[in-house]
């Protein structure tokens, strides 16, 4: 039986967590984790590596990417443990990134990691200007989940289709071009002091806006190869609002609030009350998008009434994390504390709840509220945070298992992350071809621990019970995702700063070789 109310459980547990954290509250290494979820993203790119990269048991991949459809599509990120680029989650993957950067950059700064978080960002926007080769056109997807599926391995190797899917005039996708135009949106405000010049990411985003919002259609109708993996199954409203307030923010222009608010009930925004936040479903973080606009006092009089409905909506959700919703329309959480959603990597859910209670937090404290309003009483903006930290710490080990989900920190954690290029020996360490039944005989099956340490990949977590299974080939438990990790270099950055100089954390694998 799952429970109801992880606020309740948080304070029931907070013993059990001091231990499991080896310590106090403020013992897990939060700087630590920020570092290597940070080179997390170098072991995920794609395309030529740069002299820089710190990931050195990868090598160039993809170098081909685009050359049978006549473009460039080198560069970019691998999603997961396979070898395709997906345009959606990578897409989310640095929306979440640039928001960090945007809410987080003083910590993230005196952390020492600003020129890192800038590097992981930049990696999937010089990916996406490519890819918007046209004003009409986006370049969707890169390599084929089918036949990828059939192979196990290393990126470097891939004798797998590298087939190249885009969407245009005759194919719409307005959910992926929404989404990959409020990741350019977002970009351009991070870099707008630091890179002036690379500001083009703001006529990108523009230009993909209103090609979004002309050629309305979803991109899993015209992109079939897709829905077995990343359909969008809430469709592109979402995405279309989300993209109309990421260009407010980036432009100050009022066309794209207007936008958010005229087109608010017929996408969703105003009318869906949802408890999950993801690559696919966008309206928690759009909502609360929409409530600092109203917290900030950044709107004209006719667009109060709508955005008032937007901060219900996201306060739905918050109150949702935390039990409060009454008898219905909560998150579900385990015994140890975890807020539950579903199966198939349930730690995407964690850790995007874990971004959006500390954001929404911080928006409180800066408009001078000190509450918000949920069903089963007022919450204080302290305890939102309290359960972001609850949900960054049960990732960092504070669980019944005491197993670190964030690889390479702590003294347990997945050694046989499901992950094609960590499971075999590194191309630099025996550069021989490795084909895709070698692959799945020699390195897919063994039972030992993988030979590279994928360091800061978040896998998919424990099960409703809070149980665990270290198998290579326990997918959904076991793989990681670029989108579990990235909206916690942000919460990573501000617990940092949050901590005492005393910060312990245990060991940590800093070269990312195996050593168990």
């Amino acid at each position: 039986m799952i429970a109801s109310y992880c606020a309740v459980l948080t304070l029931a547990l907070l013993p059990f967590a001091a231990a499991a954290a080896g310590g106090g509250q403020g013992n897990f290494n939060y700087k630590r984790a920020l570092h290597s979820s940070l080179l997390y993203f170098e072991a995920q790119r794609s395309g030529h590596l740069p002299y820089n990269q710190r990931v050195k048991w990868r090598g160039h991949s993809g170098l081909a990417d685009g050359l049978q459809q006549g473009v460039d599509l080198v560069g970019g990120y691998y999603d997961a443990g396979d070898n395709v680029k997906f345009g959606l989650p990578m897409a989310f993957t640095v929306a979440m990134l640039s928001w960090s950067a945007m809410e987080f950059r003083d910590e993230i700064a005196a952390a020492g990691e600003w020129p890192h978080v800038l590097e992981a960002i930049k990696w999937g926007t010089d990916y996406f200007v490519k890819a918007h080769t046209q004003p009409d056109v986006l370049w969707a997807e890169v390599g084929d989940g089918d036949t990828d599926h059939y192979c196990w391995q290393r990126p470097e190797d891939m004798t797998t289709s590298r087939q190249a899917y885009k969407v245009d005039r005759d194919n719409p996708g307005s959910d992926i071009v929404g989404e990959t135009a409020a990741t350019m949106a977002a970009a351009s405000i991070v870099f707008r002091r630091s890179n002036p010049h690379y500001s083009h990411l703001l006529h990108h985003a523009e230009q993909l806006f209103e090609f979004g919002d002309k050629y309305k259609g979803k991109y899993d109708s015209s992109v079939s190869e897709v829905q077995r993996y990343y359909a969008s199954m809430s469709g592109y409203g979402d995405e279309m609002l989300w993209a109309a307030l990421w260009l407010h923010r980036a432009t100050m222009r009022t066309e794209y609030l207007d936008y958010a608010v005229c087109m608010a009930d017929e996408f969703g925004g105003t009318s869906w009350a949802i408890n999950e936040f993801s690559w696919d479903v966008k309206y928690a973080g759009l909502q609360i998008l929409a409530a600092k606009v109203l917290l900030e006092g950044g709107h004209r009089p006719e667009h109060r009434t709508t955005l008032e409905q937007y901060k219900s909506k996201a306060e739905h959700y918050l109150c949702a994390c935390l039990g409060k919703n009454g008898a219905a329309g909560n998150v579900n959480c385990t015994a140890g504390g975890m807020l539950y959603v579903r199966q198939w990597n349930n730690m995407q859910y964690v850790t995007n709840a874990a971004f959006l209670l500390t954001i929404y937090s911080r928006h409180l404290a800066a408009s001078g509220a000190s509450t918000l309003q949920c069903p089963d009483g007022p919450v204080r903006a302290g305890e939102l945070q309290a359960l972001a930290r609850a949900q960054a710490d049960y990732v960092l080990s504070a669980n019944p298992a005491g197993v670190s989900y964030m690889v390479g920190n702590g003294q347990r954690f997945p050694r046989r992350v499901h992950h094609r290029g960590a499971s075999i020996v590194s191309h630099r360490a025996d550069g021989r071809f490795i084909g895709c039944v070698q692959g799945y005989d020699h390195w897919f099956r063994r039972a030992g621990s993988n030979p590279n340490v994928v360091l800061g990949a978040i896998v998919g977590g424990p099960d409703h019970r809070d149980r665990f299974s270290d198998r290579r080939s326990n997918y959904m438990q076991t793989e990681a995702c670029t989108y579990n990790t990235a909206p916690m270099v942000g919460v990573f950055a501000h617990l940092h700063s949050q901590s005492g100089p005393s910060e312990a954390g245990g060991e940590m694998i800093h070269d990312g070789r195996a050593n168990g």
